[in-house]
């Protein structure tokens, strides 16, 4: 059985950190972008002092191994360095899409050599910090998979129905096996999307299930539910990772379901029905609304977690992501996100106060919540 992961604290903070290629060949790197590898340290202790005391955060793969099997650390280790400073636990994407330009993403070669990086990137960060490393392995296996098919991202592999989401399950998997060799304690968190698809007609019923269902399909081969040849097992799920926003329910082929509307289905009971499938703790990995919007959607989302665990289901975090605003991937359109600013004059981040003040409001409720209080003590 996988082994829980304790956090730092319930209340978490993502920084963005997709590196992939868009189809137009050019380069993302959302952690320069940002600037929040210049202001890694500062961004870090804001953090702790708003009590978002575990922290999801990228390696950048393209910088670190410019060369096949060649790897410069530079890039990461002030991270470590600043998580230590800050006090703060960092939970680490592996893959947040990007992969070095020498790779071709749908080989074998690709396999191991992501199995080799993320050995290497677990074994640092037990020589550096002196404690195992949380990782999330591959970031939304699923998303990536639609957006190589549709265009959204550069395609990978062969036009084969299902061949590319088994190719990174796989990959996972190898690496999984490469990091518990070299560090049994290292753990995984997981980063999914948490879906819900309504017909627009009684005819649409059928494929809009089949729809909603196969948001289930990594998790189901990463625990062997599914594809048992792969290698999955349960073993592979330390955490359960969901990443929900409010446009992540829609009509198939159609518009998203608006929150409040007889066909929006409670975020509760999502998460109720993916515990119930799988038996394994659950995280909120990326959630957040922009602009005025924030403060009520991590009200609703708040409320509807507590909804949860005082049903029983195990929910161990909730992850605003990302915590800082970013410019967007294809039209660079700056997205208000989070509770931090992009920089201002001077190089320093703004708090958005109606943000900070909602979180306060929901870490006191939390801590007052029976379910919550009764799910820590066990």
């Amino acid at each position: 059985m996988a082994a829980d992961i304790h956090f730092n604290s319930f209340f978490m903070a993502g920084f963005e950190c997709s590196s992939h290629r868009r189809t137009d060949g050019v380069r993302l790197d959302l952690i320069a972008a940002t600037e929040h590898d210049r202001l890694v340290r500062e961004d870090y202790r804001t953090c702790a002092e708003l009590g978002l005391l575990s922290i999801r955060d990228g390696l950048r793969w393209h910088l670190i191994e410019q060369a096949p099997g060649r790897y410069d650390w530079s890039s990461w280790l002030p991270m470590l360095e600043a998580a230590a400073e800050a006090g703060v636990q960092v939970m680490w994407d592996l893959f947040h899409y990007g992969a070095p330009d020498h790779l071709d993403q749908g080989s074998a070669e690709f396999v191991e050599a992501y199995a080799a990086f993320a050995a290497e990137a677990v074994r640092l960060h037990r020589s550096v910090t002196g404690r195992a490393a949380i990782v999330c392995p591959l970031n939304e296996i699923s998303f990536l998979t639609w957006a190589a098919r549709a265009g959204v991202f550069p395609a990978i592999g062969p036009d084969e129905e299902g061949w590319l989401k088994r190719h990174l399950v796989s990959t996972a998997i190898a690496g999984m096996r490469a990091m518990r060799a070299v560090d049994p304690d290292c753990r995984f968190i997981w980063a999914e999307p948490l879906i819900n698809v309504r017909p627009k007609t009684p005819e649409d019923a059928r494929a809009a299930e089949e729809k909603r269902l196969s948001q289930y399909n990594t998790y189901d081969m990463l625990s062997g539910r599914t594809a048992p040849e792969l290698g999955g097992s349960p073993e592979w799920l330390d955490a359960l990772g969901l990443n929900f926003y409010s446009d992540n329910q829609w009509y198939l082929d159609g518009s998203t379901i608006p929150l409040g509307r007889h066909d929006y289905s409670p975020l509760a009971d999502m998460l109720i029905e993916t515990f119930e499938r799988y038996q394994r703790p659950l995280l909120i990995t990326e959630t957040g609304g922009e602009g005025s919007a924030r403060p009520a959607w991590l009200h609703y989302v708040c409320d509807e977690v507590r909804e949860a665990i005082g049903r029983g289901v195990p929910v161990q975090g909730i992850c605003i992501y990302p915590i800082a605003s970013f410019p967007g991937w294809d039209d660079e359109r700056h997205r208000q996100f989070g509770m931090l600013s992009a920089p201002r004059e001077g190089g320093k981040r703004e708090v958005y106060q109606p943000m900070a003040d909602e979180l306060r409001r929901q870490q006191a409720l939390l801590e007052r919540s029976p379910a919550r209080r009764a799910s820590r003590a066990a």
